[in-house]
């Protein structure tokens, strides 16, 4: 028989109605072994694809930072040794579809989606993709123009809350491959020739490094089809994971992205070692959400920083990366990663209150690593998510992405959706304040801040200066008598713990 990883668990998660978890028709019993994902989904008219490759940005040669993004996105977004680009999409535009890729640090998934009436048209365009890429000059400098321009002009001056988010994990994974961001560094990206990208193809995209997954309405022999396609790629071997190991954090350690006329935005945190699948990850999970559930204006610091004192326009905590937060509500799959961090994002403010912002923060997870949740807050907590887990993921394809993941982090059945509905509901507060104590500190982390003041920043941090609050509007005399104890909330930083680096050097190299 051929024997098929089919995930139940998201099947049973789903918010829309799904029919069964196993394939729709039964395979000879002379078919191959098959490391296949599957999702059926009867009902559904479309089907998803997609193709998960064990590489990343971690998997850049020195110097060459950038190399693992052009690509992945000289496959998604270039020509085929059958079609040019311009081609591929006068082709595509009747479909009513696309293919994209994400590439992430340890993953690169190539996605599809496409009505099933559709399929056949689509699906030798998706796999001509990933098998013929043509990689011609005309694209290669397009698409590495691109790169370019996201980090010396989007990232640098037009996302300062994306770029302090990049700056946080420069400073905490320096000397690491999880230093830059995954689109490279100026200096690795004009470094990159056709001939690496060749190299770099011919290394990692091997039958060896990966797996496809299909959900919707599809059937067996799409399954086959879709599996001998991996036949065609170079034989190659699986990629070995580099060595990923950040470097203790010493006490609290600023970096300043001196950004002129920039008012500021702040992120803060450091490694933990949790991760999805691990006992203690859903417990946290509860703590995370109460201190900061992305986009939640029930938690805490939104409470704190912006309902009660009108700030900005949220803040947030997290134990898992969390990119384009800025425009996501829920956490996006394929992002799946060995180590990942603790951290704090306080949304842009003026710099006259940043410091005040950040000792806000302190002061709470302070509050929270010493004390735990109350009783009170954990019940409600727990209740909240046992049903918000359930928009994680509420399309086929957004399943079928949490199911790749699952191949990444080793979780069996039922996966990490259906693990999550089930500690909801046995998850106890004993062992979410343990959790707390074991993964959670306040005295050794990594701020970034990107600021148009950044002098005067640094001096206030180093001496520890006060720093009053004041309001437009009345504020309560309860929250005028927190303020003076958040005004003066120690910082600890010294001044040879603060780095300031000019906006346009930072990912120069």
């Amino acid at each position: 028989m051929l024997q098929l990883r089919t995930t139940c668990a998201a099947l049973a998660l789903s918010v829309l109605p799904l029919v069964g978890c196993q394939p729709s028709t039964q395979v000879g019993d002379d078919a191959p072994e098959s490391n296949a994902i599957v999702l059926p989904v009867p009902d559904d008219p479309t089907v998803s694809l997609m193709v998960y490759f064990k590489v990343g940005s971690q998997n850049d040669p020195s110097g060459k930072e950038g190399l693992a993004a052009l690509t992945g996105n000289l496959i998604a977004q270039g020509a085929t040794s059958k079609h040019s680009w311009d081609e591929i999409l006068g082709l595509l535009y009747p479909l009513a579809t696309q293919y994209d890729i994400r590439v992430d640090k340890e993953m690169t998934t190539f996605t599809g989606r496409i009505h099933r009436d559709n399929l056949d048209a689509f699906f030798d365009l998706f796999a001509d993709a990933y098998l013929h890429p043509a990689f011609n000059e005309d694209d290669f400098n397009r698409l590495r123009n691109d790169l370019l321009n996201y980090i010396e002009k989007s990232l640098r001056y037009a996302s300062d809350e994306e770029l302090g988010k990049a700056a946080l994990m420069d400073a905490i994974f320096a000397d690491t491959p999880y230093r830059y961001p995954v689109n490279g560094t100026v200096a690795g990206l004009k470094a990159i020739t056709l001939d690496d990208v060749r190299a770099f193809y011919q290394t990692h995209y091997n039958r060896n490094n990966a797996v496809v997954a299909l959900g919707g309405g599809f059937d067996d022999t799409l399954v086959q089809r879709f599996e001998a396609t991996l036949d065609e790629l170079p034989e190659g071997e699986a990629t070995t994971p580099p060595s990923l190991t950040p470097l203790a954090i010493e006490g609290r350690q600023v970096l300043l992205v001196d950004k002129p006329d920039a008012d500021a935005s702040i992120s803060f945190g450091f490694p933990i070692e949790v991760s999805r699948g691990d006992d203690d990850f859903y417990p946290l999970w509860v703590a995370n959400s109460w201190l900061g559930e992305h986009r939640n204006s029930s938690s805490h610091l939104y409470q704190v920083i912006r309902e009660d004192r009108g700030m900005n326009y949220g803040d947030y905590s997290y134990i898992e990366s969390f990119p384009e937060g800025g425009f996501r509500q829920m956490p996006p799959p394929n992002i799946g990663r060995r180590q990942q961090i603790f951290e704090v994002w306080i949304r842009t403010l003026p710099n006259e209150q940043s410091i005040f912002a950040l000792r806000a923060a302190l002061r709470e997870l302070t509050h929270l690593v010493e004390n735990g949740m109350s009783e009170e807050d954990f019940e409600l907590t727990r209740s909240f998510l046992s049903k918000y887990y359930l928009h994680f993921a509420e399309s086929t394809e957004e399943r079928l992405g949490y199911a790749v993941d699952d191949t990444f982090y080793g979780i069996e059945d039922p996966g990490h959706l259906g693990q999550f509905g089930e500690r909801m509901q046995s998850v106890t507060l004993e062992e979410v304040n343990a959790a707390i104590q074991k993964h959670w500190q306040v005295d050794h982390l990594k701020i970034a801040i990107v600021t148009g003041d950044a002098e005067n920043l640094a001096n206030i941090l180093s001496q520890d200066l006060p720093t009053p609050m004041t309001y437009a509007n009345d504020k309560s005399a309860e929250i005028l008598e927190e303020d003076k104890e958040i005004e003066d909330f120690p910082l600890n930083i010294a001044e040879d713990d603060i780095t300031i680096v000019p906006v346009d050097e930072i990912f120069a190299k």
